[in-house]
């Protein structure tokens, strides 16, 4: 009875230690006597207790979060950075044996590329040039940890902070550009204003009746609304024989 026993605790104990059921997203680096054999997975997985040991690697996607960094762009302007990448491992053999902590090394690496690259721009490339940047760190970082086995996809700049009297000076800068810009398009407003003036005194000149008309319907408009003061136009034209008169008289004055 006590050698059943026996047996069943050392099947349980060997079942325990020899089976191992991975994820459909998981892979196990397998070593065998210290010398890896490959990577096994998903699904059921049967180790030989003492003799193997297994490593459990995730595929999934990982999103890691940069730290800000301090950094000195090329214009001399200290300012704080941080990113967040997205990476995975393609390889799990190379993830495990080629680097002793690839999340760490990949932080690490992320975080003194992300100062190197920055430090290279000045602020007004890093402010709108990001997507540039952007590419330039991902295939820096995708480059160094290709040997790992990983596979950098996206990269992406999260924050830039800015001293303040940086954000003053800009905020400044902004609202010089704004001013400017409504000077600009007050100016082409009165030229184009200016230009249709003239083009309309040039067809009065070779159409006189077209000013007679123009009174005629400045009087409609007038009439239209609710006015107790009518205004009538009076054609110059019907002026000019007593200003005829009155400067013939002067003259004979004289």
């Amino acid at each position: 009875m006590i050698t059943i026993i026996s047996g069943i605790v050392l099947l349980a104990f060997f079942l325990a230690s020899a089976i191992r059921i991975l994820n459909e997203y998981e892979r196990g680096v397998i070593f065998r006597l210290g010398r890896v054999i490959g990577a096994k997975g998903p699904g059921l997985i049967i180790l030989i207790p003492i003799i193997d040991k297994m490593v459990k690697v995730s595929l999934r996607l990982i999103a890691m979060d940069v730290d800000p960094q301090d950094v000195i762009t090329r214009d001399n302007v200290s300012i704080k950075v941080n990113a967040v990448i997205y990476f995975r491992v393609m390889d799990p053999v190379k993830g495990v044996i080629e680097v002793e902590n690839y999340m760490y090394a990949t932080s690490q690496l992320a975080q003194t590329t992300l100062r190197s690259v920055c430090g290279q721009a000045e602020l007004d490339e890093l402010l709108s040039e990001r997507e540039q940047i952007n590419s330039q760190l991902q295939e820096i970082l995708d480059t160094h940890t290709d040997p790992w086995g990983i596979k950098v996809s996206t990269v992406e700049v999260k924050h830039i902070d800015l001293p303040q009297e940086m954000q003053r000076a800009m905020a400044k800068q902004a609202e010089a550009e704004r001013e400017r810009r409504s000077k600009v398009i007050n100016a082409e407003g009165e030229f184009q204003a200016a230009t249709k003036l003239a083009e309309a005194a040039t067809i009065i000149r070779d159409h006189p009746m077209a000013l007679q008309l123009r009174y005629l319907q400045t009087l409609r408009e007038i009439s239209a609304e609710n006015n107790s003061t009518t205004v009538f136009p009076i054609p110059i034209d019907l002026f000019k024989p007593f200003l005829s008169l009155v400067e013939k008289t002067k003259s004979e004055e004289k």
